[in-house]
């Protein structure tokens, strides 16, 4: 079982947006609300209602052009045409799935970054948006499992045996603005779990 770690340090400055974010997300079963609290976007504070919109074809050359490779060196990579990169490029086509995923471990981010993250994704067990990819579980072979968070899930396993665990973690980590008992909370807790897949 991996150690869990405490996931919401980065908002404990302000325990208000680290709960707010929970709760509208798990609340709206994984759709972004614009009126969810403040999100962290790159280090710097962004609302959901200013959303940046970047197309596939701008995301793929940023990335190829960061990693220095030319289109002829990314095709080889991803087992593909040069001119297939370039109609990519353009916005002519886009990659199929199985070269998703080849240019999700090539450049090492996640497919739904690859996309312009079209899905707002959620942690599946606990419920953590999952904002930037250094949050996203990975399977033993490195790729991404974008159903979960790195606390929750890793190489192959789940962290938390059972909802019991779970809700234990969450009474005894997260904030508490309403200050409501330990059986309130477990309770509410509870109501925003069994919405998750993992847990149904």
């Amino acid at each position: 079982m991996i150690a869990p770690k405490d996931r919401y340090a980065d908002n404990a400055a302000n325990p208000h947006i680290a709960m707010s974010q929970w709760k509208l997300r798990v609340q709206s079963n994984g759709k972004l609300l614009a009126e969810t609290a403040p999100l962290y976007y790159n280090g710097t504070i962004q609302s959901c209602e200013e959303g940046i919109v970047v197309e596939t074809r701008e995301i793929l050359k940023n990335l190829r052009e960061k990693k220095h490779l030319t289109q002829d060196q990314l095709a080889k990579r991803v087992m593909v045409t040069r001119q297939a990169v370039s109609r990519w490029e353009i916005g002519e086509t886009q990659p199929n799935t199985d070269t998703l995923k080849l240019l999700s471990q090539e450049f090492d981010v996640s497919i739904n970054t690859l996309l312009g993250s079209p899905r707002q994704l959620i942690c599946q067990c606990c419920g953590m948006p999952l904002i930037e990819d250094n949050l996203i579980s990975r399977e033993s072979d490195g790729s991404y499992n974008e159903d979960y968070c790195k606390w929750c899930y890793a190489d192959g396993s789940f962290s938390y045996e059972s909802k019991d665990s779970m809700l234990d973690y969450l009474v005894s980590h997260m904030p508490n603005p309403d200050n409501l008992s330990d059986d309130e909370r477990r309770v509410q807790f509870d109501s925003y779990l069994t919405q998750l897949k993992h847990w149904r």
